[in-house]
């Protein structure tokens, strides 16, 4: 497997982490344990399973790693939209992590595709 800094997915979501950190550091303190941390690890949990994925044998190793970041996405989408709608966020911050997560969501989806056809 490839080094994980050199995957592009891995480099959009680590900026992405970097986006959600500052959003959240606005939210109520009493969040702080709650969707704050949630929104937090779930992001954090995207680039992680990448690099980690990446670093195992087979390519079937790093797909399952893959899917876990794939999920960590669509987490992380419902707790912005949570988020959104009690007013943490505004729309446009929103919108703005939102549609960075969809461009990462579809660079994971292609690469699933295509470490799946390679195999």
């Amino acid at each position: 497997m490839s080094h994980f800094k050199k995957i592009l997915v891995w480099q959009k979501s680590i900026s992405l982490v970097t986006k959600i950190y500052k959003a959240t550091s606005t939210f109520p303190k009493e969040e702080m344990f709650g969707l704050t941390s949630q929104i937090r690890r779930s992001s954090v949990s995207i680039p992680s399973n990448i690099a980690e994925g990446s670093g195992r044998e087979s390519s079937k190793d790093f797909l399952r790693f893959l899917y876990i970041s794939l999920g960590s996405i669509f987490e992380m989408q419902t707790q912005l939209e949570i988020a959104k709608n009690i007013i943490y966020i505004n729309e446009e911050e929103f919108n703005l992590l939102y549609e960075d997560s969809r461009e990462i969501e579809r660079m994971l989806a292609s690469l699933i595709r295509k470490l799946k056809d390679s195999n």
